[in-house]
């Protein structure tokens, strides 16, 4: 039996998912993709993480694994820091072009078409694992953050970046305060942007389907063993200026201000770390 880069077998039998992708939805990521925004968030979010994991980025090679990487944007920065980057995404055509980019730039990288609710590798086999705008989009989100916890090494980190429940803007719906929308009305548009109305998620084949605040992923992954930390708590002061260093410090201080700092912001950030056994 054949093997994966990470030393789990090859999942042999045909997907039970879409892995196709309409053609405006590979068009728009594509582009966007390598635009200079995109590409400067993934570069914000390679050295964040990199902070973060202190020492053991500077002494070894991590093992990091981009679940829902798309057009695989993100194997650049980690391997050009000397570490080692796997991508999986259920878009086979995301995939394909993550792939020919790759040869292209002679990037040593690792791509896959898969679920991120049955991930092809190995137990403890990652230092890093992160989802990028992923969890809204799989109704079993907990098998998601289940299996990256299952592949995660003691110490390692887990980023997320999903929708949120708190803050009206969005980008995922093209419909005005679609966050704040009641349950039943999220469902009814949600039917309809797989039917007929595709347009109305920017013809994403799953379109979001959760909506999250900080402190509900908190409380779960407090409940497997992890520690985790919002946009404040990463904020690194030292390259503030005194009034931005006195904002957050009151933020991190003061809880309902921390609340608002959350509904100000159009999405769910967290990064949790996994206890040593």
């Amino acid at each position: 039996m054949s093997t994966n880069a990470s030393g789990a077998p090859e999942n042999q039998a045909e997907p039970s998912w879409d892995t196709s992708s309409h053609e405006d939805f590979y068009r728009y990521y594509e582009k966007q993709s390598m635009s200079p925004a995109t590409l400067a968030r993934f570069r914000a979010t390679t050295d964040l993480l990199l902070r973060l994991m202190g020492p053991a980025a500077a002494k070894r090679k991590l093992d990091v694994l981009d679940v829902g990487c798309g057009a695989g944007a993100q194997a650049k920065f980690w391997l050009d820091s000397g570490h080692r980057y796997w991508g999986l995404d259920i878009n086979q055509p995301l995939i394909e072009l993550a792939r020919e980019r790759s040869r292209r730039e002679g990037l040593d990288a690792g791509f896959e078409v898969g679920s991120a609710t049955e991930l092809p590798y190995a137990d403890a086999s990652m230092d890093v694992c992160v989802m990028p705008e992923l969890l809204e989009h799989v109704q079993d989100w907990q098998s998601c953050v289940n299996e990256a916890v299952r592949v995660l090494r003691p110490n390692g980190l887990i980023y997320i970046n999903t929708s949120s429940r708190l803050c009206p803007v969005q980008n995922e719906f093209n419909l005005p305060l679609y966050s704040w929308y009641p349950s039943v009305l999220k469902r009814y548009f949600e039917r309809r942007a797989v039917t007929d109305w595709p347009a109305v998620v920017n013809f994403a084949k799953y379109p979001a389907v959760n909506w999250f605040t900080f402190f509900q992923l908190r409380q779960y992954m407090r409940a497997k063993g992890f520690h985790s930390k919002d946009r404040f708590d990463i904020v690194q002061v030292g390259e503030l200026r005194p009034l931005q260093k006195a904002a957050i410090a009151v933020v991190r201080g003061f809880f309902p201000l921390r609340v608002m700092g959350h509904i100000l912001t159009p999405y769910t950030l967290l990064v949790a770390q996994k206890k040593s056994v």
